[in-house]
């Protein structure tokens, strides 16, 4: 796998296609290596991005940050190859780097690559997606387990999940045997009770969160502005859109004081 070949399989947007061209051009490898291989190690790809950063201190709109990122991924569809991990599923989860780049131009107006401190998660194989959710290798009271992630394409049928919650038991059964998991647990304001208010009894949201026990709540959490409204987390309320019911609702509820915050839980059934 090249990296031509990687954006055309992951359909990353034209725009950012020629962007990287040119940084191909100009861009020497050679003394970054070390980081490059940090990143596909899953303990010490959080300090090879931060290292590759500082290197990288002069990248607009950090493409030369994203060039790297998908030459790890290149890279990773060896690692993919040696477990015998389907490539429809490496696949899926490389398409991340065009969803960051489209979410990122929805919010600020600019095509640029805001997330490398994420994207190291798949370039080290430690995030999976399957079907409609991710799922990462996480600790959990001392415990291994897994961390569910919603991507903002995400189908939150119910029939999507239950699918998904099978394709995950399935799949590291089969590809990480020794990990074993003791618990599934999720990090998200789509968890939030203060949510409920504004969700019918057939909301999707609402049979998600029912599927999970709260642990503890963090009212301070903003990241909600972002996945809601797709704006900036500074964005002033007054400016937030209405375009769906649940937009108003949770506008009003910002104006008067409120907030959303974000859950931490455990999967239940």
């Amino acid at each position: 796998m090249d990296q031509p070949e990687l954006y055309r399989r992951i359909d990353l947007p034209a725009a950012a296609v020629e962007k990287l061209e040119a940084v191909a051009e100009q861009l020497d490898l050679t003394p970054l290596e070390p980081c490059l291989t940090g990143l596909q190690d899953r303990s010490a790809a959080p300090g090879a991005y931060r290292r590759l950063k500082a290197l990288l201190q002069e990248d607009k709109d950090h493409f030369q940050l994203l060039y790297c990122y998908l030459e790890c991924a290149c890279r990773a569809f060896h690692a993919y190859r040696e477990k015998h991990i389907p490539s429809d599923i490496y696949l899926d989860t490389m398409r991340c780097f065009p969803r960051f780049l489209q979410e990122c131009e929805k919010a600020t107006g600019r095509l640029a690559f805001d997330r490398g401190w994420w994207t190291f998660r798949q370039t080290s194989l430690s995030i999976f997606r399957l079907g409609a959710l991710e799922y990462e290798f996480c600790a959990h009271e001392g415990k291994n387990a897994l961390s569910i992630h919603i991507p903002s394409d995400a189908d939150l049928s119910p029939a999507a999940v239950d699918r998904s919650l099978e394709q995950a038991q399935a799949f590291f059964s089969r590809y990480f045997p020794e990990y074993r998991a003791k618990a599934y647990v999720c990090n998200s304001w789509l968890l939030s009770p203060r949510l409920r208010p504004f969700l019918s009894p057939s909301s999707r949201i609402q049979s998600f969160q029912n599927r999970f026990r709260v642990l503890r709540e963090n009212p301070e959490d903003t990241e909600f502005i972002q996945w809601l409204f797709q704006l900036p987390e500074d964005t002033p309320f007054h400016l937030l859109p209405q375009d769906t019911s649940l937009q108003r609702q949770v506008r009003d509820l910002l104006l008067k004081g409120g907030a959303v915050g974000a859950v931490y839980a455990v999967l239940t059934r």
